[in-house]
């Protein structure tokens, strides 16, 4: 990065430099809790460049950034600017741009922004932009954003990574916390305890052998098991555990609660969220899939017909080495626009 940022550039500029606004992105920690600087940041490069923006409140430090060039949009364009942990800045090597958020969902911020501007340019001032934070713990801006939508939006093109490719449809989640209790007792003496670590590690054991719905599109519904913890020392009997489980589901989330009740003889199933599959809008030409993931998507019906769109691969965000394609962020800004004149027609 040199020493004048994406935002000093902003209104001196006619197009947006992808690579300097997605790196002056990266280069701020937001992992989820901590997005209140980047928001700051693309609210000031937006403004900057004319757009009338709203920060919206979802609670006391962070907020949404939600802009339009004055006219109430009829497409708008929306992603989130929270990561994941842990936080590493950005670089280039290549064709690559890498960091935190480079793939998941700075780069794609940054090529709806490029994208927006061209339509902008081109006289067109009826595509608005929607960046959220919070979508990687519970889309808590999402469902904030739903509120703001104004009437007469016909069409929300959310990024994700997919690729270049529009989505088909998505998978829900399910997320539950499986909570054992035992007793506690001396380690020389466990014939006097109960151990909730074995009580749960049974549990997840049992797990494995439940069969779970299937859709004909979306395939089979697959778990993995994010977060566990239990006991007080290796000298106690552990009276708690716990574990978190993540479902993508194909269905409706009550099947999967259907299947996984037997659970219930060992532990008790607390249900922590839930996010329904979603079937999405495509527009003719472009290359289109079906991504077993979840998007924010469904906190945000009222902002019209879902599509979903991104640069970069699901396979690269999240990792220790998370990166993009700089072409293929270039590509994206394209097709943005490309999407958005096909909507708007």
């Amino acid at each position: 990065m040199d020493s004048m940022s994406a935002v000093d550039r902003g209104a001196a500029v006619p197009g947006v430099d992808i690579v300097d606004l997605t790196r002056s992105l990266v280069d701020i920690d937001s992992t989820t809790g901590r997005e209140s600087e980047c928001g700051r940041l693309l609210a000031a490069y937006l403004r900057g460049r004319g757009y009338l923006v709203t920060e919206q409140r979802v609670d006391d430090s962070r907020f949404n950034v939600i802009a339009n060039s004055g006219t109430s949009p009829s497409v708008v364009f929306s992603t989130h600017f929270d990561c994941v942990p842990p936080y590493f800045g950005s670089r280039v090597e290549g064709d690559r741009l890498y960091g935190r958020g480079s793939c998941d969902a700075k780069g794609i911020l940054a090529a709806q922004v490029a994208a927006a501007e061209r339509l902008r340019a081109a006289g067109e001032s009826r595509v608005g932009l929607v960046f959220v934070v919070g979508e990687e713990r519970g889309s808590d801006g999402a469902v904030a954003a739903n509120g703001a939508a104004p009437a007469g939006c016909r069409y929300l093109v959310n990024g994700e990574p997919t690729d270049n490719r529009l989505g088909i449809a998505t998978r829900g989640i399910l997320r539950v916390r499986l909570r054992a209790s035992g007793r506690a007792s001396h380690s020389s003496y466990p014939e006097l305890g109960e151990s909730a670590i074995e009580k749960l590690v049974d549990a997840l054991v049992q797990l494995r052998g439940i069969e779970l719905p299937s859709d004909g599109a979306l395939g089979r519904t697959h778990y993995s098991i994010g977060l566990i913890g239990g006991g007080v020392a290796p000298n106690v009997i552990p009276a708690a555990a716990e574990a978190e489980v993540m479902f993508r589901t194909v269905g409706d989330f009550s099947d999967v609660r259907r299947a996984i009740a037997p659970l219930e003889r060992r532990v008790a199933i607390e249900h922590v969220l839930d996010v329904p599959p979603v079937t999405l809008t495509t527009v003719p030409g472009i290359d289109a899939a079906v991504f077993p993931y979840t998007t924010d998507i469904p906190f945000l019906a009222r902002w019209g017909k879902p599509l979903l769109f991104g640069p970069g691969s699901v396979h690269d965000a999240h990792t220790a080495d998370e990166s993009v394609s700089i072409a293929e962020l270039h590509a994206a800004a394209d097709q943005y626009v490309a999407i958005a004149r096909a909507l708007l027609e």
